[in-house]
Order: C-alpha cells, then structure tokens, then sequence
C-alpha cells in the first residue's frame, strides 16, 4: 500500500520555505507522494449549492492557498523521489493546449513524477471567473482531455473537435514518458465514472463511505472492462486526520494510526493501493508525525 498527503499551502502561517519544508520531510520519512489541490477562488457567499439538495462550505483555507503547478515545480526542484500530485485541477479553466504543455514541463522537470489529477470544477463562480459556462461539463470535458493527451502526441499535433480546436502545429515539451503522465480522473457520478473508465484512464474518488465507493469502483471498472482496457490506478482521497489518539465515530480511514491499520484490508480488497489524506485543519507538523507512526505501524501490518 502506497501513502500520500495533501500539501497544505492553504494553511495559516505556511511559506515557500515551510511548503519545500513539508514536501522534504514527507519524502525523508518514507511518503510515497504529495499533492496540490486547486482552487480558482472562494465565494464569499456560503454554503455553495452543491447540486441534488446538498450545499457545501467551501474550505476557508481554499482562499489563500498556492497554484498547483507552479507549487510543485518549485517542490520538484527540492524533492528527488516523491511522486507529486494534482488533486484534482480544474481543467476546463485553461486551454487544453496550454495545460498539456504546463503539465509536461512540471513532469520533466521532476523527472517523470507528476500525476495529473484532473476534475470538471462545479463553483458556480468559479465557471464566472474563469469565463467558462458550467455546461462545459461532461462532453466538454471529456473532449478537453483528448486534446490535451494529442498535444502530448508526436508533432505535428492536429485536433479537430466541437469545444476545441488545435490547428497542426509543434507543442513542446513532451512528457517524460511518451504516452504522457499518470492521468487520474477525478468523479463520483456514474457518468463520469464510465467515462474515467473507458478512456482508460486512473481514478481519483473522494472517501464517503465503504458502500459507495465500491459501488463507484464497480461502475469504473465495469465501463473499463467493457473498453478493453485491463487493471487501472486508483487512488483514494481521504478528507480527515490520522490522529497519534483513538477517536469515537472516526469517518473510514480516519483516527489514530491503528484504526486505520484496521481498515487498511478493506480498502486492498477493494484494488485501492494508494491513499493520500487532506488533513484539513491540522497543524502540519502534526500531520507528518502522524504519518511518520503511520507508516511505521502499517508496514508491518
């Protein structure tokens, strides 16, 4: 089982210095990556509409925290081994021209270690900002990564589609790898579930609960399978503290280190390899102790 950590430049009181700080530390104590969420903005007006009766309050930290790319650029040049991380990055904000050419340049300049996380956003004002309509989503999104994955392509790159077009031309840099980074897709509706998983690509699911998220998987996997395609990544995101104390009605993998280590099967048995917490509201030191003990107790269990 590989183990992650959400970075947290949004924190109060974080620097250039202590960000380089956490990165370094979480690569010295045996991390396996660390990874950067994106925010374009936080409303003022809260809670969001989150869509089907449910509204959400947006995360305070959310209004100060760093960009993701230019964040782990400047990690990738500190760092020599873990993996960095896009959790998940609003790809319908940029051209997809110009992402793929900004996530090449991280992947080379960390010498292949990026993982491109990417989701569809839904912040209404977000959408407002970025000057993007919020009906973008869905087939406009899934056309984005295709772009995006040609301009990674051998030269000359020529897309040709309904939201995006890129006339043929040169695009560099190019990947590390020729097929590009790991792509994750971030989703939990069944539509973007099947498209995560027909394209073949890695998944990138929040943790609510055991239930749904087998189901989801099911979902993924079954539109996978019926693509051809064979085993993909997935890596779970839990939003909650590991804690060096037991704590009463701790959410799924949450809690001191052995109540994670006692769900840590359930998640295998799932095929999730790869966990990474957002440990929102934790002081950072903590965080990596807490990981520091994690890892320690979890590798012998």
């Amino acid at each position: 089982m590989k183990f992650g950590v959400m970075i947290p430049s949004g924190h109060n009181g974080m620097t250039p210095a202590s960000i380089r700080d956490f990165a370094v530390e979480a690569e010295r104590i045996g991390l396996e990556s660390v990874w950067h969420s994106d925010s374009l903005l936080r409303p003022t007006a809260q809670p969001i509409d989150f869509g089907g009766g449910m509204s959400i309050t947006t995360p305070e930290q959310s209004a100060r925290q760093y960009a993701p790319l230019e964040t782990l650029s400047y990690l990738a040049a500190a760092t020599s081994r873990i993996r960095l991380g896009t959790a998940v990055l609003a790809a319908l904000f940029q051209n997809p021209a110009s992402l793929a050419r900004r996530l090449a340049t991280v992947d080379q300049l960390s010498g292949g270690r990026l993982i491109a996380g990417l989701g569809q956003a839904w912040v209404p004002q977000e959408f407002e900002a970025a000057g993007i309509p919020p009906t973008r989503r869905g087939a406009g999104f899934a056309e984005h990564v295709e772009a995006m994955r040609a301009a990674w392509g051998p030269d000359p790159v020529r897309f040709d589609g309904r939201f995006y077009q890129i006339p043929e031309a040169q695009i560099g840099p190019k990947p590390v790898r020729p097929n590009g980074p790991d792509v994750l897709i971030g989703a939990a509706s069944p539509a973007g579930l099947q498209r995560a998983g027909a394209w073949g690509l890695g998944l990138l699911p929040v943790m609510f609960g055991w239930d749904a998220l087998q189901a989801q998987l099911a979902t993924y996997r079954d539109a996978a399978t019926g693509a051809g395609h064979g085993e993909l990544p997935v890596v779970l995101m839990v939003n909650g503290v590991v804690a060096e104390q037991p704590v009463d009605g701790a959410a799924p993998l949450t809690g001191s280190v052995e109540q994670v280590a006692e769900q840590l099967p359930q998640a295998a048995e799932l095929g999730v390899d790869h966990i990474v917490w957002n440990m929102l509201g934790a002081e950072p030191d903590a965080q990596l102790a807490a990981l520091r003990s994690g890892l320690s107790a979890w590798s012998t269990s």
